[in-house]
């Protein structure tokens, strides 16, 4: 569109040069017949002062016919000017006929010509007069009064012919101008109306954008304090759009939000505006909500629940039954707050707390969420302050054959200490570290301290005792985990089989290439690796089968029960079984009694770790714990192996 308006307004604008390209043609030739008729009927010196005339009109009409615009219009005004000017001098001076030729010529100077050629014209005339006029009083001018024939009679009807002739379709082609810019600046008018309207609506759906909510809803607000009512902002989030993108492409999804957005818009009571906020993300903003707290319950709940339904309800999307589902959070302005952005911020964090809820759901802001955000961003402040200040520690636990007693490893668990002796547990701060990211960095960290820290061990005479560190699924798609471990055991000297990564069984049904990738580097690395907490999750026999690791990790909540002798331990009977098929061994987590152990060894679980041996300590005490219990009584080599043939 923006390009056909500026075709059009070029293609204006070559119209316009070429109609004064042949209205400059027709008066030149009018002019030209004119004089040549006047020419056949003078006499004497006013006759070769016409002839002359005709010359000059010739090559006005020519620089004009080849599109010669302002030389045409400058030959034209000089040639006349010359013409009137000698006519003038050799007859009636000042006044002599041909002086009505020159308010003719002023007009079409200031019409066809520009501001200089008229100014110049209009000093030569005024000069002209002046001189002629002076030297008429002063005796050195005789002016020569023809006696007044018919002749006159042509030569009056010429000068006024020319005159209006030129003036009436220089004014005709002015109107035309006027009345085609008139109409030029309609249609920039009702541009300027679209792309108002345009920069204010969705393309995709049709509805009114974000930034007309924001802008519309300082108008709302106002008539909120105005009348004494409030605003309920509902903001919905569809909870599987990615799905429907990835799978059926985002053709699909377009006809998802258009489909969407026509049935919220068809749901729309009258106090209610909708707005597409980005993304698969919705805006419905309900005005003149009433003033008492207590009546918002049932009113808020009901429609939320009505948006719910309407989203949920299925969908055919290219031959396709789609079944969509939606998180609402609910945010009252000017209750919560009556700034468009922290309205939106408050909705929004009501809207993710129905997702963490279970999704398909809607949750009223309330200040807790807002606490919780807030001490959400301190928190992952602080934990970056600490990353680079080295404030974490890692203690360790051990890892003991279940047949001999003898400690074979030790897991390190990270440890956050606080300068007053307390301590921020893991379960705090490792999902924050997980979603924003810095379990990256964390991770890299605790690997490779727990490399140096085992190297150190072992060179102090406690050879055999390998490590065990816990890995995120994240770390795999943030950094190359592989290259940092390869590099500390380098630097250290420490052997691979030294090193266990326990890995989540959501990471090894995770089908995304590069994960496969790093978890296969690590297996050519001679990295151990073990399942945890096996049968908390998906507990897959075939991803079990195919994915090449030494150990599985039992869940302490399946075997501190077994403490209990009346306990049903046909779970963990059937683990082992499946372990043992798959030559994998077993540790149990979590084994905090006598009676629990003794269970286990009947069972013929092969290790374990918990409290009834030694909780998770400092480097220093777990040093000690390894002097005290005579660990280094294991033969040399890699722990993983060293039960094997106990």
């Amino acid at each position: 569109m923006l390009f056909r308006s500026q075709a059009h307004r070029l293609d204006t604008v070559d119209d316009i040069v070429a109609k004064r390209s042949r209205r400059l043609l027709q008066i030149s030739i009018a002019t030209f017949i004119s004089m040549a008729s006047a020419a056949c009927l003078a006499v004497g010196s006013k006759q070769l002062v016409l002839v002359a005339g005709l010359l000059g009109m010739l090559l006005s009409g020519g620089l004009a016919w080849r599109g010669y615009m302002r030389a045409s219009v400058g030959v034209f005004l000089i040639n006349l000017f010359v013409v009137l000017s000698s006519l003038i001098w050799i007859s009636g001076g000042v006044r002599d006929m041909a002086m009505l030729g020159y308010p003719g010529l002023l007009v079409f100077a200031a019409v066809a010509g520009n501001a200089y050629m008229f100014s110049g014209l209009l000093l030569a005339i005024l000069l002209y007069c002046s001189l002629l006029t002076v030297l008429t009083v002063l005796g050195h001018f005789t002016m020569s009064l023809p006696d007044i024939t018919y002749a006159h009679i042509f030569f009056f009807n010429i000068i006024f012919f020319l005159t209006g002739f030129s003036v009436y379709i220089l004014v005709k082609d002015m109107r035309g101008l006027m009345a085609s810019l008139r109409k030029e600046n309609q249609r920039v008018l009702e541009r300027e109306k679209m792309i108002t309207e345009l920069a204010r609506r969705d393309q995709l759906t049709g509805l009114f954008n974000r930034r007309d909510a924001e802008k519309r809803f300082a108008l709302m607000m106002e008539e909120a304090h105005r009348e004494g009512c409030q605003l309920a902002v509902y903001f919905i989030d569809l909870d599987n759009f990615k799905p429907v993108n990835d799978s059926l492409g985002h053709a699909a999804g377009d006809l998802l939000l258009q489909e969407l957005s026509r049935r919220l818009e068809e749901s729309l009571a009258p106090r209610e505006l909708l707005y597409r906020f980005g993304g698969d993300e919705f805006l419905l903003v309900r005005t003149k909500l009433p003033q008492d707290p207590e009546q918002w319950d049932g009113i808020l709940r009901g429609r939320s629940q009505q948006l719910l339904d309407i989203v949920s309800a299925p969908m055919q999307i290219m031959q396709n039954t789609i079944v969509a589902t939606a998180s609402v959070g609910v945010a009252i302005a000017p209750f919560h707050s009556d700034n468009f952005a922290e309205i939106c911020r408050l909705a929004d964090l009501a809207m993710y707390e129905a997702k963490r809820r279970g999704r398909n759901a809607f949750c009223l802001y309330h200040d807790d969420l807002g606490r919780a955000s807030v001490d959400k961003f301190r928190m992952l402040k602080h934990m970056q302050d600490a990353l680079e200040a080295r404030e974490f520690v890692l203690w360790y636990q051990p890892k003991v054959c279940l047949v001999s007693g003898r400690v074979l490893s030790a897991e390190a668990l990270l440890r956050w200490p606080q300068q007053d002796g307390s301590f921020i547990s893991p379960e705090t701060f490792i999902p924050l570290a997980e979603e924003s990211g810095l379990i990256a960095g964390l991770g890299c960290w605790v690997a490779e301290q727990a490399i140096a820290d085992c190297a150190a061990w072992q060179a102090q005479g406690f050879a055999g005792i390998g490590v065990s560190i816990n890995v995120s699924s994240v770390q795999f798609r943030c950094v190359s985990l592989s290259e940092r471990i390869a590099d500390k055991l380098g630097l250290t000297g420490l052997s691979p089989g030294n090193l266990e990564l326990e890995l989540t069984e959501s990471l090894l049904i995770d089908d995304d290439e590069a994960v496969q990738q790093e978890l296969a580097r690590l297996s050519r690395l001679g990295v151990g690796m073990a399942i945890d907490d096996f049968g908390t999750g998906y507990s897959n026999i075939s991803y079990l089968s195919r994915f090449q690791a030494q150990r599985l990790k039992i869940d302490k909540s399946f075997i501190m029960p077994l403490a209990d002798a009346a306990a049903d331990d046909r779970l963990v009977r059937a683990m082992l079984q499946i372990a043992a098929s798959l030559n994998f061994r077993v540790v149990a987590e979590g084994i905090e009694t006598q009676d629990c152990l003794e269970r286990l060894q009947v069972l013929g679980c092969s290790e374990g770790q918990g409290y009834l041996w030694s909780p998770a300590m400092p480097l220093a005490a777990w040093l000690d714990y390894l002097a005290a219990n005579g660990a280094c009584a294991v033969p040399p080599g890699d722990w993983i192996h060293a039960a094997q043939g106990i």
